[in-house]
């Protein structure tokens, strides 16, 4: 529970959310787990048509995991779905490693192992992708996910294919990714019901886009009476407020309009006392101290 400062109609709240920083590196560490499978490798060296042979097995491999990040709902099912595909992408790299092939292929070859590698790398840092999952959604984040999935391979496929070899056909293609959005400071973003005499001034002087949430006494956050968004450092005026309410507020980056929801970075809060009808309240989301309005952590809405 967090305290915000209350004079009068004045709230000071305390606000933000921070996301651990991912490992941005795009090189993999040096793992020896995969040398095993050297063994069961054909004797080469490969041509053209015994080598597509290899990399059409090493890609029915990856199909099941592959399908299951498609289908990934929730954040718990995104991090399982990304390690098994880590682990599928780093198997198949295995069995690359141990094959021999003739000279002009030998540059793809390495090129395809050391993509997979960076590929493998990074799905199995899931702990980002978990948390932004609990914020947009297990399913646009694993969207997003796919995209940096055919990124990581993309200089490895094209290679391939100037060869007229064949790779990545299972990969999982979501389309491009949607433009971003950020919406105009002090833009309604949902406004129903019945208009009244309230209003509420907010200051955002955080670091982070927030999108207020005035909610009818009653109803549940993602039924809003009015939701508003605010930009890092704006502030912003609601009025025509009708009736009581329970004032909530998200924050983040990487808005969508069509999910009203923030994609990366986010925190949820509520305040815990209610609002009266018809009066007039300034909140100011700056950091303090010295608060003394509490709020709470809630489920993403």
């Amino acid at each position: 529970m967090k305290q915000v400062a209350v004079v009068g109609a004045l709230l000071c709240v305390l606000a933000g959310c921070g996301a651990p920083l991912v490992n941005g590196t795009d090189t993999p560490p040096v793992s020896g787990g995969t040398a095993a499978v050297a063994s069961s490798a054909p004797k080469g060296p490969l041509g053209q048509a015994a080598y597509q042979a290899e990399l059409t097995k090493a890609e029915q491999s990856l199909a099941v995991s592959l399908r299951a990040l498609t289908r990934a709902q929730t954040a718990e099912g995104l991090a399982q779905a990304m390690d098994d595909v880590s682990k599928s992408l780093n198997t198949a790299s295995g069995r690359l490693a141990g094959l021999t092939v003739e000279g002009r292929l030998s540059a793809v070859h390495q090129l395809l192992q050391d993509r997979i590698g960076v590929a493998a790398y990074k799905l199995s840092d899931s702990e980002q992708a978990e948390l932004d999952a609990r914020c947009g959604g297990g399913a646009y984040t694993s969207q997003k996910v796919q995209r940096q999935l055919r990124v990581d391979l993309a200089p490895a496929l094209a290679a391939l294919t100037k060869l007229k070899l064949v790779f990545g056909g299972t990969l999982p293609n979501p389309g491009a990714a949607p433009k971003p959005e950020r919406p105009v400071n002090g833009a309604t973003v949902v406004r129903t019901g019945k208009a009244g005499t309230g209003r509420l001034e907010i200051t955002n002087g955080t670091a982070k886009d927030v999108a207020i949430s005035v909610v009818t006494d009653g109803k549940p956050p993602r039924e809003p009476h009015v939701m508003t968004y605010i930009r890092a450092g704006k502030a912003a005026a609601i009025t025509r407020i009708g009736g009581a309410y329970h004032l909530y507020y998200k924050s983040g980056a990487d808005w969508s309009s069509a999910r009203r929801q923030f994609g990366t970075g986010c925190s949820y809060l509520k305040f815990d006392q209610a609002f009266g009808p018809d009066k007039s309240w300034k909140i100011n989301l700056n950091p303090t101290v010295s608060g003394n309005a509490s709020t709470s952590e809630v489920e993403a809405y």
